[in-house]
Formats: structure tokens, sequence, C-alpha cells
């Protein structure tokens, strides 16, 4: 029994992990173009991304997965994101990549505003112009100062993937709920934590040790 519970949940949290992989791939560098659009000195695209922003933020990811999901179905008149278990991971990933972009501008614009004016007045009494000031003198300093909050958001993601059930993706939470059912024992559920964490430790692990690494910044 142990060795069927565990390859059923290791089939469960391969998805667990695409989700959260895929989430991180681009949740990241769209969550630094938010950041800047958000930012921007035209004030009609700084008001919208700021908009938006603040409804991301303020409303429950579970809800922000059922409206995904569901709404282009129901005000289109037609399921845009197919059928079947690739479709449902498809809008579960929009769902979690527009989430967590929003969530990484806010730490990217808090770690860019952090750095020291004079770190730019600095950069430009040397002659460099505002790219190079931000890739050459910003961009370490920022990336050092947002690694813990980074850090955070991201073990959260890794639970946050189990809210994907919602919409019926088949996750590592499922795949331990099914023996409820199926042989009337419950713990395969509990089982399922040891897989959050041992992930959310090595996750942990690596962090501490990007800090360390970036640890001349001090």
């Amino acid at each position: 029994m142990l060795g069927e519970v565990t390859l059923a949940l290791l089939e469960g949290f391969w998805i667990t992990f695409k989700l959260f992989a895929l989430t991180l791939v681009f949740a990241l560098p769209l969550g630094l173009v938010i950041c800047f659009a958000a930012a921007s000195r035209f004030k009609v695209l700084s008001a919208v991304m700021n908009f938006i922003i603040w409804i991301i933020r303020g409303t429950p990811l579970l809800l922000q997965l059922l409206i995904v999901y569901y709404g282009p179905g129901i005000l289109l008149g037609s399921n845009i994101w197919g059928g079947g278990d690739a479709g449902r991971f498809t809008a579960a990933l929009v769902s979690f990549v527009i989430n967590y972009a929003c969530y990484f501008a806010v730490i990217y614009r808090g770690g860019i505003q952090s750095v020291p004016q004079g770190q730019y007045e600095a950069g430009k009494v040397l002659g460099l112009n505002n790219h190079q000031i931000f890739r050459k003198i910003v961009l370490l300093q920022v990336i050092k100062r947002i690694i813990p909050p980074i850090s955070n958001e991201i073990i959260t993601l890794v639970k946050d993937t189990s809210l994907a059930r919602v919409i019926a993706v088949y996750e590592v939470i499922w795949a331990g709920q099914t023996f409820i059912k199926s042989a009337g024992i419950i713990w395969p559920l509990f089982y399922t934590g040891v897989f959050y964490l041992v992930f959310s430790a090595f996750l942990t692990w690596l962090f501490n040790h990007i800090e360390k690494k970036l640890s001349y910044f001090e």
C-alpha cells in the first residue's frame, strides 16, 4: 500500500511542481514589467496597472481561479482553455502567473525605491545613462534587498498550488485524498505534508544560501 500511495503522490506532486515552476518562469519577469508600468510617467498606464495590482492583491486567489476558468466560457460562450486536464492546468497557470506577478511587482518596486538616491546621482556623475545605472549599480542591490520577501512569496506559492484542485487540477493533495474514498484511509493526506515540508525546506536552504552569497552588499 505504501508503494501505491507513494507513486500516486509522486504523480500528483509532479503536477504541483510543474505549476510551481512555470508560475515562477512567467511571473518573475512579468512582475518586473508590471512594476515599471505601474511606475510609468504615463499617468493612464500607471493608474490602470496600480488598479489591477490593487484588485489582485485585494481578492482571494481562489476567487481568481474560478473567474479565470469559468469566466470566459460564461461571458464569451466558449471555453478558451480547451477541455481536459491540459485546459484546466492552463487556466490555473494563468491565474497563478497574474496573481504572483502583481505581488512580485510590489516587491520589486519596494526594492528599487530602497536604493539611496545618491547611488543614481553617483552613476550620473560617472557618465552613465539610466539603463547603465540600473544594470551596473542598482540591480544587484535590489536583488539583495528583495530576496527575503521574494523567498516568502515563493514558499507560499508551493502551498497555494493546492488551490488548483478547485478547478479539478490533479495535484498532490487530490492524489492523497482519493485514498479516503477508495481505501478508507487518511494517512496519505499526512504523507502529502512530507512532500510540502521537504520541498519548502529545500527552498529555504536555497534562499539562505543566496542571501549569504549576496552578503557583500551589507
